[in-house]
């Protein structure tokens, strides 16, 4: 430091001695100690604003590390069973508007039963024809059975003894229709077959 300071300290001696040629008055005289003070002081004054002039590396922040979001906990949920009721078999028979005689007729706990032969002299097609147990038999059941049959058509069915009613619906190729009803007692001790005629109007059970 010193080193770079001397040639600091010639030139202001110089510069001291030339402005001092001008003057009548002679300036007092500085000892070779306050020269040397004063030129120390201007260098290090130099050396300082040099070093301040100097860039310096600022430093940035560390950059904040956001911490993780802790994201809710969510507790399962139980679902409830559902319970499926067990299915069931009807036990009752489908209404028939308090009068059992209208629903299906049960064969089995009728009694004997009595075959008769069903002929379509119609014409047309009986769909369907009914035949109803209209009243309770010695057995106590009663009920209707019905079927199809084609043009001039017979059919073979067994029945129990009663006191019965038929109706007909007949279906003529033309389009038009009609209806034949009739009714009739089977007696309980029926042998033979028994021939039931459908006609255009009206049918009527006749022995063989």
């Amino acid at each position: 430091m010193f080193k770079r300071v001397s040639p600091i300290l010639i030139a202001l001696t110089v510069l001291l001695a030339a402005c001092g040629g001008g003057q009548t008055d002679a300036p007092p005289t500085l000892s070779p100690a306050d020269v040397e003070g004063t030129a120390m002081a201007s260098a290090l004054t130099m050396v300082a604003a040099t070093q301040l002039a100097i860039p310096t590396n600022t430093s940035l922040p560390p950059t904040e590390i956001p911490s993780p979001t802790t994201l809710p906990t969510f507790t399962p949920v139980s679902l409830p069973t559902l319970a499926v009721p067990a299915l069931s078999t009807p036990t009752t028979a489908p209404s028939t508007g308090g009068n059992p005689c209208l629903g299906p007729i049960d064969f089995g706990q009728a009694g004997k039963t009595c075959r008769i032969r069903i002929e379509n002299e119609t014409g047309g097609t009986l769909s369907p024809i009914s035949l109803n147990l209209w009243t309770p038999n010695a057995f106590g059941q009663c009920g209707a059975m019905s079927m199809n049959i084609g043009v001039n058509g017979k059919e073979i069915v067994s029945i129990p003894a009663g006191s019965w009613w038929g109706y007909a619906w007949v279906n003529f190729k033309n389009g038009t229709q009609s209806t034949s009803s009739g009714s009739w007692t089977l007696g309980a001790g029926c042998e033979d077959l028994g021939i039931l005629k459908v006609g255009k109007d009206v049918m009527s059970m006749k022995s063989p």
